[in-house]
């Protein structure tokens, strides 16, 4: 596998971590070291996924690959919908989600790296060299949720709960994708 199309997969396998970082992004005004903080959370589990996914190999393929969207559609959902539902009781003064919480930004970084873990499966079909998939599916993503962040927050064109609904439509909708890229149906 060239170095083209692992770049390639990076950058399709950390899109989820680009949306959900601009959306955040356009809700909440981050620091450098918050920023810095989420864009490794997401880098590190997209990366250690295909690593995980190969190590776990061919035998466990067909047991993940029969229900990985329902698992990445569930935890999307929850996660969008909740938001959904703070950001309601934001606009009443309550307080919304927010992605600098470890258990938010843990359960997001699994979420959006679903797809990563059953790659890393495939990567044991293929010539691929695990060490340079990591490391380029890493960087990729790490710099792709720095981007998300900064470009969200420059359009800052939404109240913050109205954001943070909008992001949770997004997390939702990915999650949809995702199933219906699974049952072949887009």
């Amino acid at each position: 596998m060239t170095f083209l199309e692992l770049f390639l997969i990076a950058v399709g396998l950390s899109m989820d971590c680009f949306a959900v970082s601009l959306s955040f992004g356009t809700a909440k005004r981050f620091t450098w070291k918050e920023i810095i903080r989420i864009a490794l959370f997401f880098g590190i589990f997209q990366g250690l996924m295909p690593l995980i996914g190969w190590l776990i190999g061919t035998s466990i393929q067909s047991l993940i690959a029969s229900f990985d969207h329902w698992i990445a559609f569930g935890i999307l959902s929850f996660i969008g919908f909740k938001m959904i539902l703070q950001s309601l009781k934001s606009a009443n003064g309550e307080k919304a989600v927010d992605i600098r919480k470890t258990s938010v930004l843990l359960g997001l970084s699994v979420a959006t790296s679903i797809d990563a873990l059953i790659t890393g499966v495939s990567f044991g079909f293929i010539d691929a060299n695990i060490i340079e998939a990591v490391v380029i599916i890493t960087v990729v993503t790490f710099i792709n949720t720095l981007i998300g962040a900064k470009i969200g927050e420059k359009t800052m064109f939404l109240p913050a709960h109205w954001a943070e609904r909008l992001g949770g439509m997004v997390l939702i909708l990915i999650g949809l994708k995702i199933v219906l890229e699974h049952l072949s149906m887009i």
